[in-house]
Parts: C-alpha cells; sequence; structure tokens
C-alpha cells in the first residue's frame, strides 16, 4: 500500500508557491519540478513550449493516461514606464485590480536582476484625493507599480535595466498555519502540482506501476489558455486535469475536500470518466464533491480545444478566494491525492 505523505506534499505547496512564475516566466518553476522528479528516478523532457513531461510506464501500454497540472500564475509585465518613474502594468491572466491592490511585487529584469515595488492605485492618498481616492476604478489605467527604488523620472528606471515587456510577479505571502491551512497567492494551481508530486513519490516508494502508461504534464500557459494545446501523446486515451476546485456562494466545493468538476465554461466534462472518478472517491470513502464552475476553464478543456481525441475530467482540492489571496487546507490536498492514486493503480 502507498503512503501519501501530507507534510511532503503541504512542503511542496509551499516552496513552489514561493517561485515566481507568472505566465511566460516559468523556467524556474518547471527546472524545481523537473528536478523534484529526478530525485524520485522518474525521466523528465521539456517540450518546445517549456512545458515538462514525466512519463511512468503502466501494466498496459495500449492505452496511456494523462494527468496536467500548471506551474504557470497570475501576474503582470511592465506596459510603459510613466515619466515620473512609476510603472504602467498589464495582467497576465484574469483577475480583478482590487485584487493585487498594495500588493509587493517584483519586477525581473531582462538582466537578471530584480526590484521590488508596491502596486498601487495612482491615487493612492485618501489625505491627498479624498473621495477621489474611493472612487477611482481598479483598472489597468488607473494602477502602477511604486519601484523601491530612488527613481524620479524614466531615465532613472531605465538605468535600473527594467524596460517595457519585463515581467511582474507578485508577492505570495505564503504562510502554513498549525491548524492545517495553506493560505498564499497561486495555489492556483501550486497545490496540484504539489499533489502530483506526492502521488508520484508514493508509487515510487511503494513499488507501484500505474495500470495504464501514465504522461505526467505540467504546463506553462494555463492561465491565458493554451497550456496544454497539442500536449498530449497519440496513446492517450483519457486525461485529468488536476486544478483548484473554486470555493464559494452557490458552489459545493469545500476547502477540505476534493471536487469533481463536471462542468465549467467549455461545457460538460466527459460522462463516463466523471462518474467513474466519483465511483472510486465513493469506494475509497473520500470526502469528495461534485460541482459546476461557470467561470472557468483548464487544461484539459485546452486540449480539447486543440482537437485532442481522449475522454477528460477534472479534478481537485477546495480552494477558497481564487484568483485573489487563496487559502486551502491540507485535507483537501490529501484527498485529492488519494483519488488522483487510486485513479491510476486501476
Amino acid at each position: 500500500m502507498a503512503n501519501i505523505d501530507v507534510p511532503y506534499m503541504a512542503a511542496q505547496t509551499v516552496a513552489l508557491c514561493r517561485i515566481p512564475s507568472p505566465t511566460g516566466f516559468t523556467a524556474a518553476a518547471i527546472d524545481y519540478v523537473a528536478r523534484a522528479l529526478e530525485q524520485m528516478g522518474v525521466a523528465c523532457r521539456r517540450t518546445r513550449k517549456g512545458a515538462l513531461l514525466a512519463t511512468l510506464p503502466g501494466r498496459d501500454d495500449a492505452e496511456h493516461r494523462a494527468v496536467a497540472a500548471h506551474v504557470d500564475t497570475l501576474g503582470a509585465m511592465v506596459k510603459e514606464i510613466k515619466p515620473n518613474g512609476r510603472l504602467k502594468l498589464t495582467r497576465v491572466g484574469g483577475f480583478s485590480g482590487h485584487s493585487i491592490e498594495g500588493e509587493y511585487c517584483l519586477v525581473h529584469t531582462a538582466r537578471g536582476t530584480t526590484v521590488s515595488g508596491t502596486i498601487l492605485v495612482t491615487k493612492a492618498s485618501t489625505h491627498v484625493h479624498g473621495e477621489e481616492h474611493h472612487k477611482q476604478e481598479r483598472t489597468e489605467a488607473n494602477l502602477e507599480v511604486r519601484l523601491d527604488a530612488p527613481v524620479r523620472n524614466r531615465e532613472d528606471v531605465l538605468a535600473l535595466g527594467i524596460q517595457v515587456g519585463d515581467f511582474i510577479s507578485f508577492d505570495p505571502r505564503t504562510v502554513q498555519t498549525d491548524t492545517g491551512f495553506i493560505k498564499s497567492r497561486h495555489l492556483d494551481d501550486k497545490a496540484c502540482v504539489a499533489v502530483i508530486l506526492g502521488v508520484v513519490r508514493a508509487m515510487q516508494e511503494g513499488g507501484l506501476k500505474p495500470a495504464h502508461t501514465t504522461h505526467f504534464f505540467f504546463s506553462n500557459y494555463e492561465e491565458v489558455g493554451h497550456g496544454a494545446a497539442g500536449a498530449f501523446p497519440d496513446a492517450v486515451t483519457e486525461v485529468i486535469a488536476l486544478d483548484m476546485a473554486a470555493v464559494g456562494e452557490g458552489q459545493t466545493s469545500d476547502e477540505y475536500a476534493v471536487t469533481i468538476c463536471v462542468k465549467d465554461s467549455s461545457g460538460p466534462y466527459d460522462y463516463e470518466l466523471s462518474r467513474r472518478l466519483q465511483q472510486i472517491a465513493a469506494d475509497e470513502g473520500l470526502n469528495y464533491r461534485i460541482d459546476i464552475y461557470p467561470y472557468y476553464g483548464s487544461d484539459a478543456s485546452a486540449a480539447l480545444r486543440a482537437g485532442g481525441q481522449f475522454r477528460a475530467a477534472l479534478v481537485g482540492p477546495g480552494i477558497d478566494a481564487s484568483h485573489s489571496y487563496e487559502r486551502v487546507h491540507v485535507d483537501a490536498l490529501e484527498q485529492t491525492a488519494r483519488l488522483l492514486l487510486a485513479y491510476l493503480t486501476r
């Protein structure tokens, strides 16, 4: 029997969240995952798009399976250097301007250096702007980066090596509490990457082979919609996207449970595969939910849109406050890992 090491998955979640990896700037996170897998004796290769693919041979090599999770996160890029030395930004991924106001950030220069800063509205001081501060819309036009450097003009900023197109990562503020919660930006989808690492580790240490040859795909463009497009070998007949389960009003998803999502903005997932996952969860006595997300897409839906000919399902741990300052409980990581392990070995 394979042992799921929950503290290991929690530690990997924390470590991954602290690696800046906005979509398009993911090499460090991909390298981290590759090292973790290679330490387990699992060979990896990078795709032309810079994603990571690892394969475990299965008892059946005729029909393959794939499991996908993404290392890329929300972030921004430098859109403009203003005459006063502030930076105008452009968003990478779908999030509200309200969710990043006041957040600390790093600007990653082409020189390989970083410059810290804070994301603010242009009329940030209530003592200066009064009601204008409260009424100002939190849009890209009204958000800017105040650099932690003595800059007063555009030339000062350029001298730091900052230029248009540089990536901006948000401080994840990752905290693990003694009550079992991990709260951080970018649990979407670092938590699921950690779950995969935990499951692969359990299989390797327990001497378990998957029922079918299985490909683990770590996507780096999911947040912009094309992460797993064209990603899977032709032999793949089933794909499980491992991504966050959005907790909130009107949803059944729960911070302590694993969720099987049967429909999102791309439409229904495969009925037979989703029902099989529900049966496995019931057989294993797992704390699981079934849910639908109207404002959501996954690597599986991206792969299907690209012409993928396979059954697809979506599974993940319950995460509160998606695309903001998120939170997950280690129980949800464990429930998700146990479902994935049971699926892979059947």
